[in-house]
């Protein structure tokens, strides 16, 4: 997708898409279809991994949570995301993360795109631990553990019902208006949903357990004595500084697969283990270039903190899919000067001829 500047009569405009209008796509489009191409939309970027630009992304924190800002680019696109993380939020009765993001042109700078990310980011998790977990989970998975029943929790269990097919879900949150909240959302669904008392009885049988709690402490919330030869780990909890869902141990009894290895060493479950610690990115799997899962027995583990070439992917398909569905919105963000080099005039085009407020008089 090659981008242009969006010409209009007045000038130039750069589309928009709000929370709103977000949320009227996913649901003429269908949460599972949407879920659906965003997964094929990330997959194609992470094969075309070696013509990004990339770095890990920035943070700056405070004793209630973090923001940050994903930047990447390939020679066609620049996108970056500002997203927050503040545990905290549920109590002033904000979300845990807010996000938005923008897409804009690398040939001349103009930024195309500027849309939410709150919702789109819940999309874009849910469909790159799909997106992972179809190269390393059992062919055969047909049940998963959901342990944190919160904001993410549905978007992961549809991509998960709707696109590898699992059909038993086992839920467990110290919160039980979640976990009925859970229940509730995903009651039109064919999906099985038992509501558990533990994490322990929650995974008990489970081929994929996925943890995405939201507290930013060093917590074990899955122990390595609880997991059974063979599960596969969709570990998406655990995402910031100090921030951690599993067991030390248990990595070290699964092969561990990771979306930017700077980044994850930083943020992840990764921040827990030696620097040597061996891993594999998860570009080299879909590539062919180092192999998935190894047998039957093994357990694999996809330490997944968020990865700033989800969100290029994600805005990309959202932008196109908003696009078709005539749902933009154009946002007056870069003037458009008769005289480029002339951006002070765009003061006198506001103001009488014969009146600037702070003209300097005798």
């Amino acid at each position: 997708m090659t981008h242009t500047a969006n010409l209009t009569p007045f000038g130039m405009h750069t589309d928009f898409l709000g929370y709103n209008q977000a949320a009227k796509l996913v649901t003429r489009v269908g949460v599972i279809e949407c879920l659906r191409g965003m997964t094929q939309a990330i997959e194609h970027n992470f094969m075309r991994w070696q013509d990004f630009t990339k770095s890990a992304r920035i943070g700056n924190y405070s004793p209630d949570g973090v923001i940050e800002l994903m930047p990447i680019s390939d020679a066609s696109d620049y996108a970056f995301k500002y997203v927050n993380g503040h545990p905290i939020n549920t109590h002033r009765g904000l979300p845990t993360v807010m996000a938005f993001g923008a897409l804009a042109n690398m040939a001349n700078g103009m930024p195309i795109f500027l849309s939410e990310l709150t919702l789109t980011t819940a999309l874009r998790t849910a469909a790159t631990s799909v997106m992972a977990a179809r190269q390393l989970m059992r062919p055969e998975s047909h049940c998963m553990a959901l342990i944190g029943n919160g904001t993410q929790s549905e978007f992961q269990a549809l991509a998960f019902h709707g696109v590898l097919g699992i059909d038993t879900l086992r839920i467990y949150d110290i919160d039980e208006m979640a976990m009925r909240k859970l229940h509730q959302n995903l009651a039109p669904y064919p999906i099985e949903v038992v509501c558990c008392s533990s994490t322990a009885e929650a995974v008990r049988g489970a081929d994929i357990i996925t943890t995405i709690t939201a507290d930013n402490t060093n917590a074990i919330i899955l122990r390595a004595d609880m997991v059974a030869p063979g599960t596969h780990i969709n570990a998406v909890g655990g995402d910031c500084p100090g921030k951690t869902e599993l067991e030390a141990s248990l990595l070290y009894k699964g092969n561990v697969f990771v979306e930017f290895e700077p980044q994850t060493r930083i943020e992840g479950e990764l921040q827990q283990m030696p620097a040597d610690f061996a891993v594999t990115e998860l570009w080299q799997v879909l590539q062919k270039s180092s192999p998935g899962r190894l047998s039957p027995t093994q357990i694999t583990i996809f330490d997944s903190v968020g990865f700033a070439l989800e969100d290029y992917s994600a805005l990309r398909y959202m932008y196109a899919r908003a696009q078709e569905a005539g749902l933009l919105q154009p946002l007056e963000l870069i003037p458009a000067l008769q005289d480029p080099k002339n951006l002070f005039g765009l003061l006198h085009a506001q103001a009488p001829s014969s009146v600037i407020s702070d003209r300097v008089t005798a």
